[in-house]
């Protein structure tokens, strides 16, 4: 009996050296991925994978693009989520964004270089895109203490040599989150930094063909997480013994069960403390006859973020008219929002046209009506009319575009929320909802 390590290391044997995403059959691969049970989940679900390495060359054919068509010679990300999306690659995600060591810069000419950590250079060499592999962008306090400003000073110098050599020395260069001491090195190289924000955001904003197939997958395994959670809370929280915490865990484990990467905040809340809404979730024990309301906020599969909201009832009592009508009220706003979205509309119509909340509602509605969404929560947002401000969203919808429609039904000073939110691509002709999971039959009234 002859069983070889590179048969025993790969995800599954039966598939060839390479998986139906274009990557590596191999468990052992340094890029972080799907696992094997959400490739068992979308196959069952006849779900099309997307091809990575073409996903990986329209990221990094956009942001060139978009540099050189503002006449840039670069573009300098120290953004997490705008470095995975350059080159998806990731490094410590979390704690590289409050200790910021890791840098990407794109010149005119395509040509890509990443700073990584010192000891983890070969963390981006999968990618062939990404050309150079060197360290010291790592320009906080905490790593460099009283000589940050030497350590920038030697980072600052790599990009003018980089910026002469592949981009004819144009020292207008795109710069989205840098430290203070950074910033001041490369203006003293003589760069014009310029908004790399603004630059990242817009070519992130529209998703290309195997972004989009990498959605669909992440939204199923965010919705099979969720529905994991639901199982948990109807099942527990009659004991009396389960916490808010308790709930949230269940979907957290689910979600890096397939491959997920993490969650951005801690929205889960039950009975009185979803009013008002933004407290997180805590010790709390659930009580049967409440509300639970949640927003994932999950980072899955992909790195590709996956950001509806739910309110559940938990019986065993109906609940009450005032929740009812809250939630259908909910419903009717997301739907009636949706049938606006399709290419050209501009922001500032989606907007004007909103469907408008009751007024007992008006107080506590949502911060936007809608938001766009990729690898996080990402531009443009939709502002409600009172919070809208001219000039600051005066751009046409692109088919491409995935925007979450938010609602927040929550009565001034009253003992509940209903926060509901669906994620929805913008198509060549109008729109299809992403979101496929079911809204509560108990406070939908039947």
């Amino acid at each position: 009996m002859n069983q070889h390590y590179r048969e025993t290391r790969k995800i599954d044997p039966t598939k060839g050296s390479i998986l139906p995403d274009g990557t590596p059959n191999n468990a052992d691969r340094v890029e972080i991925g799907p696992t094997q049970l959400a490739f068992r989940e979308w196959e069952a679900a006849n779900l099309t994978l997307p091809n990575l390495p073409t996903m990986r060359r329209y990221r990094w054919e956009r942001l060139t693009q978009h540099v050189v068509d503002r006449g840039y010679g670069g573009l300098l990300m120290f953004d997490p989520l705008n470095i995975r999306y350059a080159t998806d690659s990731t490094n410590m995600q979390l704690w590289n964004s409050h200790n910021p060591f890791r840098a990407v810069l794109i010149c005119a000419d395509g040509y890509m270089v990443i700073w990584d950590y010192k000891n983890s250079p070969f963390l981006s060499e999968f990618n062939p895109l990404v050309r150079e592999q060197r360290s010291g962008a790592d320009l906080f306090y905490f790593d460099r203490g009283d000589k940050v400003d030497v350590a920038a000073d030697i980072f600052a110098n790599e990009v003018r040599i980089l910026i002469e050599a592949h981009s004819e020395g144009n020292k207008r260069l795109a710069v989205d989150k840098i430290m203070l001491h950074g910033l001041r090195a490369l203006e003293a190289q003589g760069f014009d930094v310029k908004d790399g924000e603004e630059v990242t955001e817009k070519s992130r904003s529209i998703k290309g063909p195997d972004e989009i197939l990498a959605m669909r997958c992440a939204s199923h395994a965010c919705e099979t997480s969720v529905r994991a959670m639901e199982d948990f809370a109807r099942l527990s929280v009659p004991n009396g013994q389960t916490s808010e915490d308790d709930i949230w865990a269940i979907m957290h484990a689910e979600n890096v069960r397939r491959g997920g990467e993490w969650i951005e905040t801690r929205l889960l809340s039950s009975g009185p403390r979803t009013n008002p809404w933004f407290q997180e979730c805590g010790p709390r024990i659930t009580q049967p006859n409440e509300i639970i309301a949640f927003d994932t906020d999950l980072i899955g599969s992909y790195g590709i973020c996956v950001d509806i909201s739910r309110t559940w009832w938990i019986g065993p009592d109906k609940p009450r008219a005032d929740m009812i009508y809250a939630m259908q009220h909910g419903v009717e706003h997301i739907e009636t929002n949706m049938q606006m979205l399709k290419p050209g509309v501009m922001i500032p119509e989606l907007s004007a046209g909103t469907h408008v909340l009751d007024p007992q509602f008006q107080a506590g509605k949502y911060g936007c009506l809608m938001h766009g969404v990729g690898l996080c929560d990402e531009w443009p947002l939709v502002a409600y009319p009172d919070h809208a401000v001219a000039g600051a969203y005066d751009y046409p919808l692109e088919a491409g575009m995935v925007l979450c429609v938010e609602a927040l039904v929550q009565p001034e000073g009253g003992d509940f929320a209903i926060k509901l939110e669906d994620q929805v691509l913008i198509t060549e002709d109008g729109f299809e909802n992403l979101t496929k999971y079911p809204h509560d039959p108990a406070l939908m009234g039947n």
